[in-house]
């Protein structure tokens, strides 16, 4: 597997190296070994899938505070996704800087999601479907939200979102304080 860094501090996008053959292809999607080798966790507690039926659904931006922190990988299985991330650690270098990719069944791509960022999934086709791994338990005691069209971080998202839970349409303008950045610092 190939890992890519993004523009958000400790983000991979991960890409399976396809070995092929007359009966098609091989892949390994996920190494211990490697991810220890870069610093990335490789221990996860719960695997999670998605649907989103119609093009156009925003889920997130969702992330949880310390000591319930995820680290996510997130791949499409079905349709197409884009996938962004914000990093909300202070004492990032890429503090308040998002990057989003194109996740699809057909390009297998992965997004590493590290602790303090913020993660949002938009449907591009209809049918769209998400798996991903999470290194914590949901708690939602520890979950909090930024709203997907923050102004203050103008996400660039390929298609304005049509369906967007209330939860998500109503989390409040970004502030430090309330958001509780503070608990990020020092993760990665």
């Amino acid at each position: 597997m190939l890992l890519h860094k993004t523009r958000v501090r400790g983000a991979f996008l991960i890409e399976p190296e396809r070995i092929r053959d007359s009966r098609g292809f091989f892949a390994r999607l996920f190494c211990a070994h490697e991810f220890a080798a870069l610093g990335l966790e490789g221990k996860f507690v719960q695997v999670n899938n998605s649907f989103s039926a119609r093009c156009g659904t925003v889920r997130g931006m969702h992330y949880q505070l310390p000591p319930a922190a995820e680290v996510k990988i997130v791949r499409c299985i079905r349709g197409a996704l884009y996938d962004a991330i914000l990093d909300l650690r202070p004492d990032s270098p890429t503090y308040c800087r998002w990057f989003g990719t194109e996740l699809t069944a057909e390009n297998r791509l992965m997004m590493y999601v590290p602790r303090g960022c913020a993660h949002a999934i938009l449907s591009l086709t209809d049918d769209s479907e998400a798996l991903y791994l999470t290194r914590n338990s949901y708690a939602a005691e520890q979950e909090r939200g930024v709203r997907w069209n923050d102004r203050r971080f103008a996400i660039e998202w390929p298609i304005e979102p049509t369906e967007i839970s209330a939860k998500d349409a109503t989390w409040p303008d970004f502030d430090p304080v309330l958001h509780g950045v503070e608990q990020l610092r020092g993760l990665d």
